[in-house]
């Protein structure tokens, strides 16, 4: 089984990271992280560096308990839901793992949802937590 979770550095995402952890450990799963960027130029260095910074806090999550965990720092274009259904496609994904962020009716609608995006398009099931 594999699970991707999806990272931001967020406390949702944390959130995620540590629900994800429960479930690899229970079945034996292989753990894929992705942290997302639409695009990173050079003048953009400081916002790579942070998220490999996320990716290297979220695989010690896993390494501390054994879990087989791979990041993935995704510049492709794409923005991170559409990233995260890509992924998951590409990679034969079992389970997306999310966390989600309490925004009001409003800021849905005008920011929309990474989790809303992930939970329609995505190619299996997905599970969310705040």
């Amino acid at each position: 089984m594999r699970i991707l979770v999806g990272y931001d550095g967020s406390n949702a995402a944390k959130e995620a990271l540590k629900l994800t952890k429960k479930f690899a450990g229970a079945l034996d799963a292989k753990v894929d992280v992705v942290t997302s960027m639409a695009k990173a130029t050079e003048g953009e260095q400081d916002i790579v560096l942070q998220a490999e910074k996320w990716l290297e806090y979220a695989q010690s999550i896993f390494e501390k308990d054994k879990i087989d965990c791979a990041t993935h720092l995704l510049i492709r274009g794409l923005s991170a839901e559409e990233d995260i259904v890509k992924f998951a496609e590409d990679n034969s994904i079992d389970l997306i793992v999310v966390g989600v962020k309490r925004r009001s009716k409003v800021g849905k609608i005008i920011m929309g949802s990474t989790a809303q995006y992930v939970i329609i398009k995505a190619p299996c099931p997905v599970l969310t937590i705040k």
